[in-house]
């Protein structure tokens, strides 16, 4: 939505493009924009900052809340080039490594081959997301403009930033398919003799960081970085994936989220490859740590097809909802849209599947909807239903707490130590042998705890290691309570983790391993994992969220299938019942029968039930 709000913000001001002006996104149920200042002469043109001001003030008089997008296009960082203008020392950095070379570990900018290179919106040099020098000037340029012009609607109109998919540039992706990759704007010339070679990140101080925290030299291990099996080398990937998880943490989104807070807004923004655990160890260090560092964390949804929450966006959502619980927040945000059924012709999609989608994500806990949908696709009371449908769900949930009893652990540390840099794209080249048992098997433990019903967040090392174990057999981090905690096929816990585990094991806490004999599937999730609250007959396409408001639960239940559903939901207090409809309104009290509700769900239909 924001490049659309935008084209009504960079109009001159006396030349409104239509009647309506910013109220039209109002009559569409919109609340508030995500906006910037025009793309062309980006962050330079007075003209273009009077045209962005007088649209803040229309917000403000129209009370529209404001999120500011922080970047010319994406991925964040760069300004539009201007971070790097004249700073050359701030690009992306990394260690490569060429056998054929003399010699054979070396340093080079990070640009071709990467995401840098490889994105819709335009081929331009990236910044050192490692280097705090970078973010303090991506911020000097970028932040600190908005507020020198807008300052006074900080905290008021003005309510967050969004960073859009920053990464470090130390991994291939793959180039985009054609015929889009062609089209894609030039900005920095690719040199196409640069040979694809294994990568890791690297910045300016990381030598000095690394002995410090280590009280070793980096330089002496290079090797280890790309090769070895040996339990010396695996504990020399574990240390240096650890330090580049704490820098860009602390130094991007860490600094970014300190400036907002002293300037009374909110970080938010959502991260690159959510879905993709492995690539979390090249693009972040550590995925969950890094977006556990926004006030508002978020995912990207370029799918309203809801059944895709069944197989790969779970993990898409589970990222946010779990980096902000374990951080002791509360709200999620989306960019949502049909991007990719309009890509394949396919949509745009229908009202009932915007609302399921809406609704599946609701239930992973998404308070702010960013939305990607074009309004023209859809009539003007089409686009009024979806604004009630969404409100109506955050009338409800949004002051409520996700409630997941369930606590999956994010396997980041174990993949440090299996983490073998490649040339050429990641994806096509298959993981070590460890590494891919331990991720087929934590992709398989999410996928099966979101079609049994069984409601969980992720957690790691770092986390658990922090977490307090109550006297009742749970263990307590931010706003989650877990009561039982799953381990994916073949993980080593840190000893400090191993720790909290034990004593979570004395206090009757239930901790689960996947087995290579004993292995959760749908067929057993129920019955090992022992949820209070199940379906019958079991299905695949009903997603399940509880949450707890005022001492009130609140759960969450959305048909994604395209097939009605009717059957049992089990395990409920005999209180009675509120069915509350979001795409009508209409509520129903409910009397429980032997601990259990009737629920019938149409094709793509979402229900609350409140107790």
């Amino acid at each position: 939505m924001a490049d659309a709000v935008a084209q009504i913000l960079q109009q001159p001001a006396a030349q409104p493009q239509s009647d309506e002006g910013l109220a039209y996104y109002l009559r569409r149920g919109r609340g508030g924009i995500v906006c910037n200042v025009m793309f062309d002469h980006y962050l330079e043109s007075e003209e273009h900052w009077q045209s962005f001001i007088a649209g803040i003030q229309m917000c403000a008089q129209l009370g529209m809340p404001v999120w500011i997008y922080d970047e010319k296009g994406y991925p964040s960082g760069t300004a539009g080039g201007l971070v790097l203008r004249g700073h050359p020392e701030l690009e992306a950095l990394v260690l490569a490594h060429d056998p054929q070379a003399n010699p054979e570990y070396f340093f080079r900018r990070a640009y071709e081959h990467t995401h840098a290179s490889n994105n819709y919106h335009a081929l331009r040099r990236y910044i050192n997301l490692m280097d705090d020098h970078a973010t303090a000037r991506f911020i000097e340029v970028t932040h600190e403009a908005y507020y020198r012009k807008v300052g006074e609607h900080f905290g008021k109109t003005i309510v967050a930033f969004f960073t859009d998919e920053p990464s470090l540039m130390a991994v291939d992706l793959g180039p985009i398919p054609e015929p889009a990759r062609s089209k894609v704007p030039v900005e920095d010339a690719v040199d196409p003799n640069v040979k694809p070679l294994p990568t890791v990140p690297w910045c300016h101080d990381f030598a000095e960081v690394y002995r410090r925290r280590w009280g070793e030299d980096i330089q002496s291990q290079w090797k280890s970085l790309f090769e070895g099996d040996s339990s010396e080398d695996r504990r020399i990937r574990r240390q240096f994936w650890s330090t580049v998880a704490d820098l860009v943490a602390d130094r991007y989104f860490g600094q970014i989220q300190s400036w907002c807070r002293a300037h009374r807004v909110a970080s938010s923004g959502h991260n690159l490859h959510e879905e993709s655990i492995y690539h979390h160890v090249p693009l972040y260090g550590n995925g969950l740590k890094a977006i556990s560092r926004m006030d508002i964390p978020g995912l990207d949804m370029l799918t309203s097809n809801p059944e895709s929450v069944i197989h790969m966006s779970w993990m898409t959502a589970a990222m946010p909802l779990s980096g902000a619980l374990l951080e002791g927040h509360r709200r999620v945000m989306t960019e949502v849209s049909d991007f990719i059924q309009k890509m394949s012709g396919a949509g745009p999609v229908s009202l009932l599947q915007m609302q399921a989608t809406a609704g599946w994500q609701a239930a992973w806990g998404v308070t702010e909807f960013t939305l990607y949908y074009s309004p023209e696709d859809r009539t003007p009371d089409e686009n009024w239903q979806y604004g009630q449908f969404v409100g109506r769900l955050n009338t409800i949930l949004k002051p409520a707490i996700p409630q997941p009893h369930v606590a999956l652990y994010y396997p980041i540390y174990d993949l440090w130590a299996e983490y073998r840099p490649v040339a050429g794209p990641l994806h096509q080249s298959p993981a070590p042998p460890r590494a891919e048992q331990i991720i087929s098997s934590f992709v398989r433990l999410g996928q099966t705890f979101q079609r049994r019903q069984i409601p969980f967040i992720l957690i790691d090392h770092e986390h658990l290691a922090q977490a307090a174990v109550t006297p009742h057999g749970t263990v307590r981090v931010g706003n989650a309570e877990i009561a039982t905690l799953v381990f994916p096929m073949g993980v080593e816990l840190p000893p400090e983790t191993q720790k909290v585990v034990e004593r979570f094991t004395a206090q009757k806490g239930r901790v689960i391993y996947d087995q290579p004999n004993d292995s959760i599937n749908v067929n057993n999730a129920v019955a090992r994992i022992q949820p209070d609250l199940a379906i019958q007959p079991p299905s695949d396409r009903i997603v399940l969220g509880r949450f707890s408001r005022d001492d009130h639960t609140i759960l969450v239940l959305v048909n994604v299938g395209q097939e009605a559903y009717r059957g049992t939901l089990q395990g409920v207090n005999e209180r009675a019942w509120t069915r509350l409809d979001p795409a009508t309104g209409d509520r129903q009290q409910l009397k429980p029968l032997n601990n259990a509700l009737g629920l019938e769900l149409a094709p793509y239909q979402t229900l609350l039930f409140v107790d």
